[in-house]
């Protein structure tokens, strides 16, 4: 299927969010869309019953019979597709708890077209209240990354956070990133195949920052495009298991900085550790004290 598009997207009990997410896909232009039932066995056929009905041979969903993380749950959508004997150029990976709306499957294909060395490209991803995600990120330095840990949870507007997370330009801009937010992008299915997919040791969180730092070492770019929209819900899926997301969230940053830091920066891998063991420390204060 050379020049199709195809979508994965990894489900965890959304229900009707994962209804409403299918459906746009495939009313934008999706050729294939395939669902990753990372939730309750049964909970994504129940929310896709009509859909499937409709779309026979379009809509496909894998059942691993347990939690992969999100990352797993992509490679797995991304072998069915192979393994179903499908070959699609471009391939959406997406949450189930968005949607994207009219046009931004064609506008983030026609990105990659006119920009070959990119390897993805993000949309802009608004919130259900109608506000801009920062879903466009640089990669922080130490210094940076220290400072937004420590300080983010009660001042957002700090200077570290604004240096590493100065949030995506105005109008329909189409620029270069450092990371997009792996909720939603569009890439080449040819890149993908290069950088082995996502990095199944992060379960969650994070494993969209590693891929495009892989794709950026092997020589590809990362883009944003601001023509582009999605709406997600955030937290749907997460707001289940606050703690245990908690945990997942600062072991994979831990994860990250000890694979992307080399040379003498090792030396201060310790710090590191220190500084995002304080932060889990304050995070896990600060929630236990909203509930």
């Amino acid at each position: 299927m050379p020049g199709s598009l195809a979508a994965v997207v990894v489900d965890h009990d959304t229900g009707p969010l994962l209804t409403r997410c299918v459906r746009s896909l495939l009313d934008d232009g999706a050729e294939r869309v395939v669902v990753v039932e990372n939730g309750e066995p049964g909970s994504a056929h129940d929310a896709l019953t009509d859909i499937v009905g409709q779309h026979s041979g379009d809509v496909c969903i894998v059942r691993p019979g347990k939690n992969l993380g999100f990352g797993a749950g992509v490679n797995r959508g991304l072998a069915a597709l192979a393994g179903a004997g499908t070959s699609p150029e471009w391939i959406l990976v997406s949450n189930a708890d968005l949607h994207v709306h009219p046009g931004a499957l064609s506008t983030l294909r026609h990105v990659l077209e006119t920009h070959p060395a990119w390897a993805m490209v993000g949309p802009r991803i608004y919130t259900e209240e109608g506000e801009v995600y920062p879903s466009v990120r640089r990669f922080p330095s130490f210094a940076e990354a220290a400072g937004h840990a420590l300080f983010a949870l009660f001042n957002p507007e700090n200077r570290f956070t604004k240096r590493y997370n100065p949030g995506p330009p105005p109008g329909d801009d189409v620029v270069p990133a450092g990371w997009i937010s792996g909720s939603c992008f569009l890439a080449r299915r040819s890149a993908l195949d290069e950088l082995g997919g996502f990095d199944e040791a992060y379960f969650m969180y994070a494993e969209d920052m590693d891929l495009c730092w892989r794709a950026h070492h092997a020589g590809w770019g990362v883009g944003y495009a601001g023509g582009a929209a999605v709406t997600h819900v955030q937290g749907v899926s997460t707001a289940r298991h606050p703690y245990r997301m908690m945990v997942a969230h600062h072991r994979s940053a831990l994860r990250f900085t000890v694979r992307t830091t080399a040379g003498w920066h090792r030396l201060a891998l310790p710090l590191a550790v220190a500084v995002l063991g304080l932060r889990m420390a304050m995070a896990t204060a600060r929630l236990a004290l909203k509930q």
